[in-house]
């Protein structure tokens, strides 16, 4: 399949075929002519039917400008979250207070680019309700859907999915089972007979979900045994009459037959694999489904059996090797589950590890894991969720919904995912817990809230939720919770403004960390923030001081999150101090790591003083670029620069040296050219060494061409005093 890239940026999402694409020739053709006349192509048919191989790989043979975006809603249960998962799959990331339909709509309105929903058919009313919204606002984009049956939008082009041909299935039987390595011969070892594979094929419907399920099945027998087991299992599971199913029992049956086939060990199994939301690891299923009947230690033969017989898939991520269970495969498990009366005890065991896991990632993102604990929860996000909707339902699980939420206010914070963190934090500190087991759960959601808040640029329910942490915590005689509320509050102290406030309240607090033996990433920002106040202040060597300790204590703990931000820190007193060589450097190591743990915030600030560094350089029209790709970055994370003059201090002087240089006609232009650019696009740009060649919009009357970036012109000036503070 095409690899979705363009100048070495992420240019769609579509995985790589692993297996060769069979057969549907005809289909793809008619696929790809609706895509071609309308802007909303959906594709139906039963379950197993190959509705989504079909549109993925029509999706691979298109190449819209902005490219091909996948989203997989099977996983979704809750129609809130569609939204969510379409700005995940896109690899958005918004701090603020919008809604992430507001997101999307900014995001698509100039794109050209192919959405793929995949999975709408237990979420029709609000994939429908999206689609219609997105197409009206985005005249570039067109939407793929994929479900069982049609959004029912004004405007759709229906695709309807038939079973494969006689031809085809038999192909395709022939080709899983060869992919496997599986023989397939009979018992006596004669050829496997072509009249038989035939007949297997046409009594699994040409399904092609059912077909791939039999051929795992051929390592073991024949086709002629298969076909003696399946007439069996057909008369048990319908109890009567075969021809007269519907179509959408056909795959049930086949479904179930494999199930027969399976020993009582996998069969339990993979009733009680179906309560994972997502991929899972080998831990995970360990934990999770031993005991009553399935020892520990039998977890993995067994599961390697169901994966043998693909009832599961194995796939690598970025977070190591993981297990997926088709949604179809699933619901049968589900129903399973349901009927041994296990499946309580099944949800709490869920939950119970998904909150260890959460405890573990939040101590090991201080440490060299870091990259690794948001690798993780990446991939661990659809069951995270499911452990918090079943928190947040139980009346008796409140505080463990409140504790899981505040648990992973590094992935809220760090990992561009306000928005989504924010959600749950609010749902969490509205539940009344137990007060002896939740009242330091519900301390720690609500301090997280008003870091969320903070940093969406909400100031009023950050302050309201840190007035309610820091009393509770007095009145229990809880000094962590009296710590970090007092901490926060200094936070929002300095993004709005009022230095000496901020300074007293973050070294109040960060004493009081030292007191209670508190070091991690928060501690850390604290001592940023704090310095951050000197340097706005005019004490640049305080500031310094401070975050080179910083830098020195992440670098001995291997954190990268917080000493980005000391880095940026000590960019802007390299830069002050007529030093861009050295600010750039520091800059360039905070911009990258930002950006690879999907920080928005940390990712704005260093391009922001990357175009000031550029115009000091010499190359006001690359630093007008910078400014205009800021600028569209600003909006997903909230007001720009805070709405702090502190903070746009930098941005004026840039803003003004490129104007005075370049005339504000060329300059309006360049900053119009870095508008266009895409965050990766713009993080790419930020990161090109200086002197490279860049391209940037010609003067009018002139054609394209490349302008050196090379540092000839004298440093600007550091910023000068206003009001008795430095700019910043």
């Amino acid at each position: 399949m095409r690899d979705h890239r363009r100048d070495g940026v992420p240019h769609g999402n579509l995985p790589l075929e692993l297996d060769s694409f069979v057969g549907r020739g005809s289909e793809l053709a008619e696929l790809e002519r609706a895509l071609d006349a309308g802007r909303l192509v959906t594709v139906t048919g039963t379950g197993g039917v190959g509705k989504s191989r079909l549109a993925a790989r029509a999706g691979a043979l298109r190449a819209p400008r902005d490219g091909v975006w996948r989203v997989e809603l099977a996983p979704v249960r809750d129609a809130e979250f569609v939204d969510y998962a379409v700005v995940e799959a896109l690899g958005l990331t918004d701090h603020t207070t919008r809604l992430p339909r507001e997101t999307l709509f900014q995001h698509l309105a100039e794109r050209e680019l192919l959405l793929l929903l995949d999975g709408v058919e237990h979420l029709v009313d609000a994939c429908a309700a999206l689609v219609t919204d997105l197409l009206g606002r985005a005249p570039g984009l067109t939407v793929l859907a994929v479900g069982r049956r049609p959004l029912g939008v004004a405007g759709e082009l229906l695709v309807p999915l038939a079973p494969l041909g006689p031809e085809e299935a038999v192909e395709l039987l022939t080709v899983r089972a060869g992919q496997r390595k599986t023989p397939r011969r009979a018992e006596d070892g004669a050829p496997a007979d072509p009249v038989e594979v035939r007949e297997l094929c046409r009594r699994l419907d040409g399904i092609p979900l059912a077909i791939e399920l039999a051929a795992g099945r051929l390592g073991a027998l024949s086709p002629g045994q298969v076909l003696q087991r399946l007439d069996d299992r057909f008369r048990l599971l319908t109890g009567g009459d075969r021809s007269a199913l519907p179509r959408h029992r056909t795959l049930r049956t086949a479904i179930g037959w494999s199930h027969e086939l399976c020993t009582p060990q996998e069969r339990l199994l993979w009733a009680r694999l179906s309560v994972f939301a997502g991929p899972f690891d080998l831990e995970a299923a360990e934990y999770v489904c031993s005991g009553d009947g399935l020892p520990a230690g039998d977890v993995l033969d067994v599961l390697s059996a169901l994966l043998a017989q693909s009832v599961l898939a194995r796939e690598e991520t970025p977070a190591g090797v993981r297990y997926r269970m088709l949604d179809t495969v699933r619901a049968y498990g589900t129903g399973w589950l349901e009927a041994t009366g296990d499946a309580a005890r099944l949800r709490r065991r869920h939950r119970d590890w998904y909150v260890g896991l959460a405890t573990w990632c939040e101590l090991e993102w201080f440490s060299p894991r870091q990259g690794e604990v948001a690798a993780r929860v990446d991939a661990e996000l659809p069951n995270l969720r499911s452990a918090l909707e079943h928190c947040l339902t139980e009346p008796d699980a409140a505080h463990l919904g409140q504790y899981l939420a505040g648990a992973l206010w590094f992935h809220w914070v760090g990992c561009g995912r306000l928005s989504e963190g924010r959600r749950w934090l609010e749902q969490a500190v509205r539940l009344d817990a137990e007060p002896t087991a939740g009242e330091q759960s519900r301390l720690k959601a609500l301090w997280v809230l008003a870091y969320v808040a903070i940093l969406q640029g909400d100031t009023v329910p950050a302050l309201a939720a840190l007035q309610e942490c820091r009393e509770e915590a007095e009145r229990s005689a809880n000094p962590t919770a009296v710590a970090y509320a007092e901490h926060r509050t200094g936070c929002l102290a300095l993004v709005t403004d009022d230095m000496p406030r901020a300074e007293r309240l973050l070294r109040s607090a960060l004493e009081r960390y030292r007191e209670i033996g508190e070091l991690n990433s928060n501690v850390l920002m604290g001592q940023v923030e704090l310095a951050m106040t000197r340097a706005f202040q005019g004490d640049l060597a305080d500031a310094v001081r401070l975050c080179e300790d910083v830098r020195r204590v992440c670098e001995d703990h291997g954190e990268r999150w917080a000493r980005g931000y000391a880095l940026y820190v000590l960019a802007y007193a390299a830069w002050s101090e007529g030093d861009p060589v050295r600010a750039r450097a520091l800059l360039a190591d905070c911009l990258s790591g930002a950006h690879g743990f999907r920080d928005q915030l940390g990712s704005v600030l260093a391009v922001e003083l990357l175009a000031l560094v550029t115009v000091a350089e010499g190359n006001p029209a690359e630093a007008a670029v910078l400014q205009g790709a800021a600028g569209r970055m600003w909006p997903s994370v909230g007001l720009p620069l805070f709405g702090s003059a502190h903070y746009n201090a930098p941005h004026e002087l840039c803003e003004r040296a490129a104007r005075e240089q370049l005339g504000d006609e060329r300059y309006e232009e360049c900053v119009r050219h870095g508008a266009r650019l895409g965050r990766p696009e713009a993080v790419s740009r930020a990161l090109r060494r200086p002197g490279a060649p860049v391209s940037l919009p010609a003067p009018r009357g002139a054609g394209p061409r490349a302008v050196p970036g090379a540092p000839t012109a004298k440093p600007a000036a550091p910023p000068t005093r206003r009001g008795g503070e430095t700019a910043g």
